[in-house]
């Protein structure tokens, strides 16, 4: 029989053996686990470097500001005091260093599970191109909910997804608020996944330093492009991968937001028409931001910039293009097929995505057809 002295030391060794089995376990487990974001401050920057995709040539001659990992816990700060950006970015902190979440999501009337649903064939291609990702169709209804759950704590938020009278706007906007408050891939529900997002990024690049991909929709290289889009390079809206609280989703998120608003005050957001769209909450908007934030003195340092990043820098490319941490890829990744502005057919391997216009708002002039 054991005595006393003996039982608790060999309990105590069994416990100890215990512990740091569990420990180790745990670890493994949560290393191969999609990792929230972290909570950091803007302010709190460091200059890094700037580079374009395969070839490594300096597109901003100025430093990207990276963001340090954050250390510890969020400070409790009082939201009514801080701009709605200031209280987006509270509320959805920014870490270049986390994962891209493993999650794709969609959205349409009707989910795959209803007998409307009329794009099977395009949705069953993102759940086989990447097996693992939770993968999203979110109706009209279920998407009011979602974002009155994701923004509890930005009331203005949910008044101007409500506010919104035309479903475009809506889900232009939803788009923007599912990637700013969760991450991931957005893609619009009549888009067929080419190849898998893990490929979107070349290898040479740490994932660690990316927090946005987007591709160009448009490089309209004639005179007349001003009849056909409203910018002379514009990015494309229907697929963009984000990590959860990147500054630009945050800036698109305040702008709508408070558009929308005073547009309610004053009475005129009934006065909206399709072809007002792209400027509110469209590709105009959503390019705008993306070049604001290649020349913004919070994001890069300027002071050693041989000049503006503006649509010079991205016509006429052929391969990715990495600024600071968002990668740019050329028009054949999303746009293949279209026979125009060099973009190639969509057995080439930078061809990624094809988007097929069917499930979409976009009026003839933007569809790349007929030109």
């Amino acid at each position: 029989m054991l005595s006393f002295r003996r039982a608790l030391v060999a309990a105590a060794f069994f416990i100890s053996v215990l512990f740091f089995a569990t420990r180790s376990t745990s670890g493994a487990v949560s290393s191969l686990a999609v990792q929230p974001p972290k909570a950091q401050s803007d302010s709190d920057s460091k200059q890094g470097s700037v580079t374009t995709g395969a070839s490594n040539n300096a597109v901003h001659a100025g430093g990207h500001r990276n963001w340090p990992s954050p250390q510890g816990q969020q400070t409790m700060q009082d939201p009514s005091k801080m701009t709605l950006y200031d209280r987006l970015a509270y509320q959805f902190p920014y870490d270049v260093e986390t994962k891209f979440p493993a999650y794709i999501w969609q959205t349409w009337r009707w989910t795959p599970a209803h007998a409307e649903f009329q794009f099977r064939e395009q949705e069953a291609t993102w759940t086989e191109q990447h097996p693992g990702f939770i993968h999203e169709v979110i109706t009209d209804q279920v998407a009011v909910h979602l974002i009155r759950l994701l923004y509890a704590s930005v009331p203005e938020v949910i008044e101007a997804y409500a506010a919104l009278p035309l479903a475009v706007l809506k889900a232009d906007f939803f788009r923007y608020l599912i990637l700013l408050a969760r991450g991931g891939i957005y893609s619009d529900i009549d888009t067929y996944a080419i190849r898998s997002a893990l490929d979107w990024i070349p290898e040479v690049v740490p994932r660690n330093t990316v927090g946005l991909v987007i591709g160009i929709e448009a490089d309209p290289d004639r005179p007349d492009w001003k009849d056909w889009y409203s910018r002379r390079v514009q990015f494309c809206q229907w697929t963009i991968q984000a990590k959860p609280g990147h500054p630009v989703l945050r800036e698109v998120v305040t702008r709508i937001t408070e558009e929308t608003l005073r547009r309610k005050k004053a009475g005129s957001l009934k006065n909206i028409i399709d072809k007002n769209v792209i400027e509110f909450t469209g590709p105009a908007l959503w390019t705008d931001v993306i070049f604001e934030y290649f020349n913004d003195p919070r994001y890069f340092d300027m002071s050693q910039s041989a000049g503006p990043i503006d649509w010079r820098n991205f016509t006429g490319m052929e391969n990715r293009r990495r600024i600071g941490d968002v990668i740019v890829l050329p028009i054949t990744s999303f746009s293949p097929g279209v026979q125009q502005m060099g973009a190639k057919d969509t057995d080439d391997p930078m061809a990624f995505v094809k988007h097929d216009f069917e499930g979409t708002w976009k009026p003839e002039s933007e569809r790349h057809i007929g030109e």
